[in-house]
């Protein structure tokens, strides 16, 4: 049982991993591209690595793939989104089929500090 589930699990991590590869070559722009690897990659290797847990059975191992599995699921969408941040600010636009850059001049030229809006009114506050 214990063989059957840990190929079950590496099955659907590398799964999720190619559909993540996938996603990568398919998407249109950065943005999309971002979100997929981030997404699959990392529940890809949260279940290689809980596979890993279940088939040395030990304690041990099994709390460092689970403190590994909560680091990627932290770290992977805030590394995500200051790189897609970032490629924003150097001037990488969203695809042209994007419904709205609800972002175009949204962040200061001079700082890249994004302005807020006041959610009652719906304007930008000064």
């Amino acid at each position: 049982m214990q063989e059957i589930t840990c190929s079950t699990l590496l099955v659907i991590g590398a799964a999720f991993m190619l559909i993540g590869a996938l996603g990568i070559l398919r998407f249109p722009d950065l943005y999309m591209r971002i979100s997929a690897a981030t997404k699959a990659s990392t529940l890809g290797a949260g279940c290689a690595l809980l596979a890993l847990a279940i088939h040395f059975n030990e304690l041990g191992i099994a709390m460092r793939a689970g403190a590994t599995i909560v680091f990627l699921a932290i770290t992977g969408p805030v590394a995500a989104h200051l790189i897609s941040r970032a490629a924003y600010l150097v001037g990488i636009r969203p695809w042209k089929g994007t419904g709205t850059d609800e972002l175009r001049g949204r962040y200061e030229e001079d700082t890249g500090i994004l302005r807020s809006i006041d959610v009652n009114s719906g304007s930008d506050k000064t």
